[in-house]
């Protein structure tokens, strides 16, 4: 069967909603050292810099920037000490034990998509596969216990450089698609709901300028709300200033626009 093309997918705000799981676990940590929690709006912003993939990151520079926004002689606390802390919130125990144990804001996550879906794109001659910056444990229990998929191609945190980078992609796409990128190579597209996501995407075609790369931004749920139109148009404008291909407003609308991805 010959591949029309590929996708891969970024996790977190395209898999799954991690609005009351990671983002609420970034906003408790920062309130646990400085007494100021984060909103929405805040994680939001440093994350259109589109440097700051890694969660741990994030959260530390929310804190020293708040420090040093309000003169506080508070100092910022160590980067093992915020992944404890995230850590705890997040899995509720440590992310090595069984799945089972884990007590924390993971529990709290809605699926985005179904395991229907990845079987629409094998049935369209589309392969796929996923690129996250979450942490192993997680992103397979994402993928292999709640959505049943069997072996799923992953590159997960620490397989590859933080993206933008794109070496995890890269990566994972050559591995699948099995053949050297180019011309005669089918496209490739990546689907995140982040600039960092966009610009992983510009920055594989800049080594590769002969391969058709496909930057899809989706917008992640917590700006979908009742009352949060202004934000999402806001949202949405960043991610097309910053190169965006498409911009989906669910996963699940790739179903409607695959033809138009993978003309042949």
């Amino acid at each position: 069967m010959q591949t029309r093309g590929l996708i891969l997918f970024d996790i977190d705000g395209v898999i799954r909603d991690v609005s009351n799981s990671y983002r609420l676990s970034v906003q408790k940590t920062v309130l646990n050292y400085c007494n100021w929690e984060p909103s929405t709006y805040d994680i939001d912003e440093l994350k259109n810099e589109g440097i700051w993939n890694n969660d741990w990151d994030l959260t530390l520079e929310l804190i020293k920037r708040f420090i040093n926004k309000n003169k506080l002689s508070l100092k910022p606390p160590s980067r093992d000490k915020i992944i404890n802390s995230f850590e705890k919130l997040y899995f509720g125990c440590n992310p090595n034990e069984n799945h089972m144990n884990w007590s924390g804001f993971i529990n709290n996550e809605k699926l985005l998509v179904d395991k229907n879906f990845f079987n629409f794109l094998t049935l369209n001659k589309i392969k796929w596969g996923f690129v996250s910056g979450a942490e192993l444990p997680s992103a397979k229990f994402i993928l292999e216990n709640r959505l049943s998929l069997i072996n799923p191609p992953l590159i997960a945190m620490n397989d590859a450089p933080d993206k933008p980078n794109p070496e995890g992609f890269l990566k994972l796409a050559n591995k699948l698609l099995e053949e050297d990128f180019g011309n005669n190579c089918p496209p490739v597209a990546y689907v995140g709901d982040t600039i960092a996501d966009i610009q992983t995407i510009i920055n594989a075609k800049e080594l590769y300028p002969s391969q058709r790369f496909i930057s899809i931004g989706v917008i992640p749920p917590h700006l979908k709300t009742k009352g949060n139109y202004k934000r999402k148009f806001q949202y949405e404008s960043k991610l097309k200033t910053a190169g965006a291909d498409f911009i989906i407003s669910s996963t699940i609308d790739l179903k409607k626009i695959h033809k138009e991805l993978f003309t042949t």
